[in-house]
């Protein structure tokens, strides 16, 4: 009987199970090989709207791949995505999996089946496995006994001999034969344009009547992709704009408890054909019965149907119910109520709203307080830290508009843009959703849900679907409303926690407050707004921050309001233009913002500390620099100011970072004692320096981590030596350290002996929002003695969690004016006040 099956199953065109034992690896007779990998699908330039693999099976028979699955993994990652396998390809014939689908591109891609992974269009891995679990090897895979092949492209770190070439949006990977096969991807394949086998997707299926939850399964993918089924349901929501273009579906009389299968009750309809509206029946409410082929989207998993396949189900039908549950804190709890109608209950805490100008979208953290960075609460690379990535994804979640438009998209085609300037906008007649200067959406609101929504997943995150589009500037349909948390100055009561403070200082990071400007060197390349005028600084030259004189009156009028709201006595600025670079006088910019303050306040109001002459020559100095400005009638300068700029060469410590400056204060009349005041801003994280260390480990510091440990050692050796020489007792060290509480370079300086004041006196409120998480790089550190002056300190929230579409960078964005010439989002940085007692015992 052996016999007979193998002699059956080297017959051609019979069906046959080749190379699928467990024991199976890469192998130059492997019957089934991956011919073709493209990961530019969507991208701007592409062809075809979606990633995708073929493979190829170089046999006289065909191959069942049942079991089997395509998987991915970045370029240096060990966290394998796998697309299940169905059906079987052919003798000779090619096999389509279709990926992500992206925003761009005019064609879809054929496919035999239907996958969400999102691949690297230049670098990367793919394998063919003989089961779909997916693989957990990093720089093994290619010896991993389930991988039937692998492709590693570009600057993959797993490969087959040699990686196969780099690719970008218009060029894949293909197989230079599809019978040659040496196991060696960089002599097996070559970059050129993608040519997904045409005509491989299989003939429709009858359709099969099935319950949405037969069609949602357990699982995070459908048990039915690319089969046709006949579903019925209540609509729950319907878009029929906003790109979304199609309806939700809950099986009658479901909610408000899940389901006890874990198997979900709701359904997202597609309806094919985007220019045409939605099938008269697909209203919230009508009970439908849809025929369509199920697929997975991004995924989520919805079914296909053109409108014809839409109809009234002519049935009576019980209502569905919200479900009132808790939200989930599981992905598997999660896609067991993918679909359905719910009703948000408890606390939620916006927690990220930079996605909203974009996307029209605000990310929320369940619970009363946002999502947080690791790092600003517990050592990096602790279980502690662990445990606060953990909270995260257990507690985020995203509040959507219905809708799937980028706001800011923007074209780099002279096709797209014709004799406009590049990039143009291409969405400049919207409004995003959820953006209000009169009901702000802001970090660390409270949101309260009014409404059910819908439970979504695209794009990577678990979402709130609105029952309808919310459209900007009126957000009439949002289920939603948030709290006002905006403040016209900073709280008194953290501030004077301690006593009536007698002086106040603060730090400000101004957002690159440049007064030589971008529209002045033609080497300059500008981000344009809808009307295609220049607003900010984009590439090609030195210059930062705004284009045109218009441009830095707004920002200049935001700057002023926030300054002056601050009513700090010193403050120490970042981010403000080094004129020197410029062929100016230093203090140029400066001397600019300081005008324009008392313009405001008064004449006389503001001075600024003129530079000190320890810094080091121009070309060894930052575009960027740190300042110190001050008001004559409270405090009075005492000696000179000082810098450290003996530590400036390309391998000493502020050879990538702005030097240290320093100068001496005491309170105007009356007692007081002297006290250094030192304004710093340390390297940024997202480049790495030259130090060994500098590169980012993964341990939640970032990148350049030693070069700020080696900023923080050089300032913690030179202050004292400053305030000894003027007789200082308290120091007071403000600015952007590009540290968040619990790192590594901050800890250097608390273990000299200085305090943190931000998280000593107002420890729930942070300087800073990346990504939706919350923490503190803006900090004001004291000695023991300056400490002792201390009466309280303040995070004056205006700046980090507001939308950046009220940024002067974002002005004529869209079709609704945000700016005004309030404090809010004049940086993207919060400023932290402290108050202190002008003498101590």
């Amino acid at each position: 009987m052996i016999g007979a099956v193998g002699a059956v199953a080297l017959a051609a065109g019979v069906l046959t199970t080749a190379a699928t034992t467990a024991g199976a690896t890469p192998s130059p007779s492997a019957a089934v090989i991956i011919n073709e990998v493209y990961g530019g699908g969507g991208n701007s330039g592409a062809t075809y709207r979606q990633d995708f693999i073929e493979l190829v099976n170089k046999t006289t028979a065909a191959v069942n791949l049942g079991g089997w699955s395509v998987q991915y993994a970045s370029a240096s990652g060990a966290s394998w995505q796998a697309t299940p396998l169905t059906g079987s390809i052919p003798a000779g014939g090619t096999y389509v999996v279709r990926e992500a689908t992206g925003a761009g591109g005019t064609q879809d891609v054929p496919s035999n089946v239907i996958g969400t992974i999102a691949m690297s269009g230049t670098s990367g891995k793919v394998a063919l496995v003989n089961s779909a679990t997916p693989l957990d090897c990093g720089v093994s895979c290619s010896t991993a006994a389930p991988v039937l092949d692998l492709v590693g492209y570009g600057a993959a770190n797993d490969y087959l001999g040699s990686p196969a070439p780099t690719l970008s949006n218009t060029t894949s990977a293909s197989r230079n034969a599809t019978s040659t096969n040496t196991l060696n991807n960089g002599n097996d394949f070559s970059a050129g344009t993608p040519t997904p086998a045409a005509g491989t997707t299989p003939p429709p299926g009858t359709p099969t009547p099935k319950t949405i939850a037969e069609v949602q399964g357990t699982g995070s993918t459908s048990p039915l992709v690319n089969e046709n089924v006949i579903i019925k349901g209540v609509v729950t929501a319907a878009y029929p704009t906003g790109g979304f273009h199609g309806f939700y579906l809950q099986t009658q009389g479901t909610g408000p408890e899940p389901s006890p299968s874990g198997a979900s009750d709701g359904v997202f309809v597609f309806q094919s054909g985007s220019s045409t509206p939605l099938d008269a029946d697909a209203v919230v409410g009508n009970y439908v019965e849809v025929t369509g082929k199920v697929s997975e989207f991004s995924g989520l998993t919805e079914v296909t149907a053109a409108a014809a396949d839409i109809v009234d189900a002519g049935e009576d039908f019980s209502p569905v119910q919200a479900l009132t549950v808790p939200w989930p804190t599981t992905d598997a709890g999660r896609e067991s109520i993918e679909g359905m109608l719910f009703q948000p209950t408890g606390d939620y805490t916006v927690t990220n709203t930079f996605g909203t100008n974009q996307f029209g979208e605000v990310g929320l953290a369940v619970g009363d307080h946002p999502l947080l960075q690791n790092t600003e609460v517990a050592a990096p690379g602790s279980p502690e830290a662990a445990a606060v990535v953990a909270d995260n994804a257990k507690r985020a979640v995203t509040l959507d508009d219905g809708a799937s438009s980028n706001f800011t998209a923007s074209s780099f085609s002279t096709a797209t843009c014709g004799t406009r300037p590049i990039p143009c906008l291409l969405n400049g007649d919207l409004t995003p959703a959820y953006v209000s200067n009169t009901a702000p959406v802001r970090v660390g609101e409270a949101a309260t849900f009014t409404a059910p929504v819908v439970v979504d997943y695209r794009f990577n995150l678990w979402r709130f679907q609105p029952t309808a589009q919310v459209v900007g500037p009126d957000n009439a349909t949002s289920p939603a409303t948030f709290e006002n948390t905006r403040t016209a100055a900073p709280d008194l009561g953290d501030i004077n926690q301690l006593g009536t403070a007698d002086l106040k200082v603060a730090s400000f990071n101004v957002l690159n407050y440049f007064t030589d400007l971008g529209d002045q060197d033609p080497a300059c390349l500008a981000y344009y707004d809808r009307d295609d005028n220049g607003v900010t600084v984009r590439d090609g030259c030195d210059r930062r921050g705004a284009w045109d004189a218009g441009d830095l009156a707004r920002q200049t009028e935001k700057e002023v309001s926030a300054i002056n709201a601050l009513d700090a006595d010193v403050v120490g600025l970042m981010e403000i233009e080094n004129s020197a670079k410029f062929g100016h006088p230093r203090d140029t910019a400066l001397a600019a913002l300081v005008a324009a303050l008392n313009a405001k306040a008064g004449a006389g109001t503001w001075a600024f500390v003129p530079s000190s002459t320890d810094l080091p020559s121009a070309d060894d100095q930052d575009f960027i620099t740190s300042a110190m400005i001050y008001r004559p009638a409270k405090v009075m300068r005492v000696d000179r100011s000082r810098a450290l700029g003996d530590q400036s060469g390309a391998t000493q410590a502020f050879g990538n970072a702005r030097e240290p400056i320093a100068q001496t204060f005491k309170k105007k009349t009356g007692k007081g004692d002297k006290f250094l005041f030192v304004v710093n801003h340390f390297k940024s994280k997202g480049s790495a320096g030259p130090f060994p260390g500098d590169e980012d480990t993964g341990d939640g510091q970032g990148a350049s981590v030693t070069s700020r440990i080696l900023q923080a050692q050089a300032l913690r050796d030179w202050v004292p030596g400053v305030a000894a020489e003027y007789g200082a007792k308290g120091i007071v060290m403000a600015g952007d350290y590009n540290s968040y509480t619990m790192e590594d370079p901050l800890d250097v300086l608390y273990k000299a002996g200085y305090t943190d004041v931000g998280s000593r006196f107002d420890p729930t409120s942070y300087s800073y929002s990346f990504s939706g998480l919350s923490g503190s790089l803006d900090h004001i550190l004291v000695n023991d003695h300056a400490l002792r002056m201390s009466t309280g300190a303040d995070h004056w929230n205006i700046n980090s969690g507001e939308s950046v579409a009220m940024e002067y960078s974002r002005y004529n964005y869209h079709s609704t004016d945000f700016h005004t010439a309030l404090p809010f989002r004049s940086s993207d940085h919060d400023p932290v006040v402290l108050g202190l007692k002008a003498f101590v015992k």
